[in-house]
């Protein structure tokens, strides 16, 4: 009997699958010896090669199917099966007497004719195959298919566990370094916030040193110090990307594949990221943003391994 293991490594309520994976089973099923197995590296769709005996070809347009319903919606899998026969109970081999008995007064006649010696024995003989008639079951394919996806079943659950077992590898460096992320925006909020402040009263005091002959509009000149001010703010950003990396920790906890729309997120955090480096104005926030980028570097090669 095939022996089934059911895989469903749960982390928390974390389902994060790793593209990278590897699967291997092997056992006999109805006299046939029978192995499959399953690798895969990052794809961004899910592209799957098939490898089965000439005999067994036909079962090919079963096994992607099969994987689908297992839930491998992403990434490149090569899936192959070997099938040996190692012993067939059903199959039987009769004598074709007619022929043998034509095939034995032939070689009788050889010997006499020609002198020959006489080794005439029933192993030298059986060496003619054409002997005996093989008569093999018909071909079942439904029993075919059953009897690979026996075995298949098997590897694509170990399969499933090896991407889940990496996947949590993945999940837990990706979510330090969100941690990470998130220290660094709120260093970044510190700062902006002083810089703001001081690059305002920099400029008031500056345009008063500059004008100090001529009547300031009060009104007019805090306007302006703020509209200035207001430039180099990054709030909105840091707003932005809180929310972000916010949606990012959510996404990462659904079940099945997220690859693909964290993948996104990660495109948007450095988009919000790249914004407040251009605004910002002071040297300790442009080598935060410096780190931010890393970071979400970092990360971004990570998730390409996600499902």
């Amino acid at each position: 009997e095939c022996i089934k293991i059911i895989v469903c490594r749960q982390m928390g309520g974390i389902m994060f699958r790793s593209m990278t994976a590897f699967g291997r089973h092997r056992e006999i099923v109805g006299g046939r010896d029978i192995s499959a197995e399953l690798r895969s590296v990052n794809s961004r769709y899910f592209d799957c090669s098939v490898r089965l005996p000439r005999a067994l070809s036909y079962l090919e347009e079963r096994v992607k199917p099969y994987l689908q319903s297992r839930g491998i919606s992403r990434g490149k899998v090569d899936v192959t099966v070997s099938v040996e026969t190692v012993s067939s109970e059903e199959d039987s081999v009769s004598l074709d007497t007619a022929y043998a008995s034509g095939y034995i007064a032939a070689l009788k006649k050889l010997r006499d004719e020609f002198g020959l010696v006489d080794d005439i024995s029933v192993m030298t003989v059986a060496l003619n195959r054409d002997l005996f008639r093989v008569l093999a079951p018909e071909e079942d394919a439904e029993r075919d298919w059953q009897d690979v996806l026996c075995v298949l079943e098997v590897a694509v659950d170990r399969f499933l566990e090896a991407g889940a077992a990496e996947g949590q590898r993945l999940y837990y460096d990706v979510t330090k370094k969100l941690e990470i992320l998130r220290a660094y925006a709120a260093s970044i909020a510190e700062l902006s916030a002083v810089d703001v402040s001081g690059y305002r009263k920099k400029l008031e005091e500056r345009l008063r040193g500059l004008l100090s002959d001529i009547p300031l509009d009060e009104n007019r000149l805090l306007t302006e110090c703020a509209i200035f001010a207001d430039r180099i703010s990054v709030d909105e950003e840091l707003v932005r990307l809180s929310s972000h990396i916010d949606a990012f920790a959510t996404t990462a906890k659904f079940e099945g594949p997220v690859g693909r729309k964290l993948d996104f997120l990660i495109q948007e955090m450095n988009r919000e990221v790249n914004t407040a480096g251009s605004k910002c104005q002071n040297a300790a926030i442009a080598q935060l943003v410096v780190e931010c980028k890393c970071e979400l570097e970092k990360i971004r090669e990570q998730i390409q391994n996600i499902e």
